[in-house]
């Protein structure tokens, strides 16, 4: 800890006797005692278990964890970022995608998608999809949910989300069920079809 007058103490002995000199450099040690404290706090500002919120989220944003809302409870935006660095080699697998989505639920994840190694010429004809199912998308709207899943995934690989029964991307233009009667006399089903 410092002293209360740890710049004052640093004079000669002569100045200290000069009551005027003294309230002089007091102006300077009181702004200067707050620049040094800030620096001495530079540590926990860094740290997840004591920094200030804004902080934690700023933290998040250096390591791809951005949009973790700032009502949640501070004990969730704080494990979120932590989770979020600990998964850090993982992202871009569906390791990752897994614990992410695990996190963000709170339920197990299920991911099928058809990439893998393959000796040459052996690989599946279309490897570039992944199925997603999660219980419920947590605190998350469908639709924060879908940007974050679309976030780590590759923009080329056809995706496909649904949480519990429902599909929720992609998300159908048109979710009708009409059965019309065609030329022939036969019941034709007309079904949604999915936005591009």
């Amino acid at each position: 800890m410092r002293r209360d007058d740890w710049l004052l103490a640093q004079l000669p002995i002569g100045m200290m006797d000069d009551d005027f000199f003294c309230r002089f450099v007091g102006i300077f040690q009181e702004m200067a005692t707050s620049l040094v404290d800030g620096a001495d706090n530079i540590g926990n500002v860094l740290d997840l278990t004591v920094a200030p919120e804004p902080m934690v989220r700023w933290l998040g944003s250096w390591i791809g964890a951005t949009g973790i809302d700032p009502s949640l409870p501070s004990t969730t935006q704080r494990r979120l970022v932590k989770a979020a660095g600990e998964m850090l080699a993982w992202r871009g697998t569906a390791r990752g995608l897994r614990q992410l989505l695990e996190l963000i639920s709170g339920a197990p994840a299920h991911i099928a998608e058809g990439g893998g190694v393959h000796a040459e010429g052996e690989g599946p004809a279309d490897p570039a999809w992944v199925r997603i199912h999660v219980l419920s998308t947590g605190w998350l709207t469908h639709e924060d949910f879908v940007r974050i899943v679309r976030d780590e995934v590759p923009a080329y690989v056809a995706l496909e989300v649904w949480a519990g029964s429902h599909k929720i991307w992609p998300k159908m233009a048109v979710d009708i069920d009409l059965t019309a009667t065609g030329a022939a006399g036969q019941r034709v089903a007309l079904e949604g079809t999915a936005q591009p």
